[in-house]
């Protein structure tokens, strides 16, 4: 297992042969428009974990973005809603196709309410995964170890969680239902870019 570091854009043909990604980001906030993007991270689950450091403002990242919009790589997240809804206001690329764990678990999951990255991965991989860098500068002009290593482990186990999720979405007969909420969830960012975050389109009032 190898953490590898880039400045600026993925090497060009990183992940050729690869069907799927596992996708998570760093960023300054948790506030769309006002807190910048700053590491995406990257892996095909193969235990090698790819943390890009994005050269702001610019974001001059042609790898990385024509990775995104491929339509034959799936890209794995765990709420993706945040991550695909940065990408398209940062990156200017609307990410496809998806799958998001925390999606998946919502639907699979029913005897829970606990379904951050961290409670499903303790379960479904007896894996403790520490968030203890969670709140860091991640707009520093140097990454520390530290938080290398803690932006590859939220992608480093996002292949199999999703392998595990997706037995429990089979056995519960709810895998159409996930592949429909995984469809729609790249509009349901660009939706909250464009300014409707916090309205419910779908109720009556």
């Amino acid at each position: 297992m190898a953490n590898h570091l880039h400045e600026g854009d993925l090497p060009e043909g990183l992940f050729a042969g690869a069907s799927s990604i596992a996708v998570d980001s760093e960023t300054m906030g948790l506030v769309l428009g006002r807190d910048p993007l700053c590491v995406v991270q990257v892996s095909a689950g193969d235990g090698e974990a790819h943390v890009v450091r994005l050269g702001r403002p610019a974001y001059d990242a042609p790898n990385l973005k024509r990775l995104l919009a491929d339509p034959k790589m799936l890209k794995i997240f765990h709420f993706g809603r945040f991550d695909i809804a940065m990408f398209l206001l940062h990156l200017k690329v609307l990410t496809g196709p998806v799958y998001c764990t925390k999606i998946a678990s919502k639907i699979a999951r029913t005897y829970t309410d606990r379904h951050g990255l961290r409670d499903v991965v303790k379960e479904l991989l007896n894996i403790d995964l520490s968030k203890a860098q969670q709140s860091s500068d991640w707009g520093a002009a140097v990454l520390t170890a530290d938080q290398v290593s803690y932006a590859a482990s939220d992608v480093l186990s996002l292949h199999a969680v999703k392998a595990r999720l997706d037995e429990m979405l089979e056995r519960e007969g709810r895998m159409g239902l996930a592949k429909a909420c995984f469809d729609f969830l790249p509009h349901r960012a660009a939706l909250d870019v464009a300014g409707w975050a916090d309205l419910d389109i779908f109720a009556h009032s």
